[in-house]
């Protein structure tokens, strides 16, 4: 399974991402953040987006096909990333109305496809969405 949090900066996205991760003992966390560092790449421009989503695919689809659950978290900004990320399930974090940089808000546009909306932080973010995800991997594993 492909989880997708994604959302503007600052809306809580790693922090949910890494919380979720400990909580599901077969889950790979993969933060967009580290792997731009580890790529030392910084375009921001519409092609560097869909190059980072390109990455960030790469690496989860990795992680999935050895049988474990990749947590991937990125702004992942236009629904043209989120397609060629291709996640199985989508995080929303839409608990701000505005990020630290002006172009990722001109550029982001809100998925129109999610499976999750987190509209206001809470506390136990990983608890709540725990029952959640379990029964995604339930029904998935029934249609195998």
């Amino acid at each position: 399974m492909k989880i997708l949090i994604c959302g503007l900066p600052g809306s809580g996205k790693s922090t949910l991402a890494e919380l979720l991760s400990e909580s599901l003992p077969t889950a790979v966390w993969i933060n967009a953040d580290v792997i731009r560092t580890s790529y030392n790449d910084w375009d921001f421009s519409l092609e560097g987006r869909l190059r980072q989503a390109q990455r960030m695919k790469h690496l989860a689809d990795g992680v999935v096909m050895a049988g474990k659950i990749a947590i991937a978290d990125f702004i992942c900004p236009t629904e043209a990333a989120r397609t060629e990320f291709n996640p199985d399930y989508v995080i929303w974090m839409d608990t701000i109305t505005e990020g630290r940089f002006a172009d990722t808000n001109a550029m982001f546009e809100n998925p129109t496809k999610y499976d999750y909306h987190v509209t206001q932080w809470f506390d136990n973010a990983q608890v709540q969405l725990l029952p959640v995800i379990e029964r995604y991997m339930k029904i998935c594993k029934e249609k195998a």
